[in-house]
């Protein structure tokens, strides 16, 4: 946008000696502009997919003795159970890993990951 204001300015506004100088510094300010903002969206990692998983609160679906199934927020996951424990449907368990497509999890009131 800067670009385009600086070479219309160049074209129909300013003497002569101006259209070289003055486009220049809009290319610049365009460039500065889109780095700024490339920056500015790349600042953190969106907390999305299987790497956002670990930490999570999932419910209990189907049993898990060792292997069941999860809900974590909305969506049903494979489960195995960390430890030799078995984990009826309802209880609250939390996301230690993923292994493949399988969550490996743990008792909520056990140590956190």
């Amino acid at each position: 946008m800067w670009l385009i204001g600086a070479i219309l300015l160049a074209v129909f506004i300013l003497p002569d000696a101006w259209d070289l100088p003055v486009v220049a510094a809009g290319a610049v300010a365009e460039v500065g502009d889109g780095y700024f903002w490339f920056r500015w969206s790349r600042r953190r990692r969106a907390a999305v997919g299987a790497e956002a998983l670990p930490g999570r609160l999932a419910e209990v679906v189907e049993r898990c003795d060792p292997v069941g199934q999860v809900k974590v927020d909305g969506e049903r996951w494979r489960a195995r159970v960390a430890g030799d424990d078995a984990v009826d449907p309802g209880e609250t368990v939390r996301v230690v890993s993923l292994e493949s497509l399988t969550l490996l999890v743990e008792r909520a009131d056990g140590p956190s990951a």
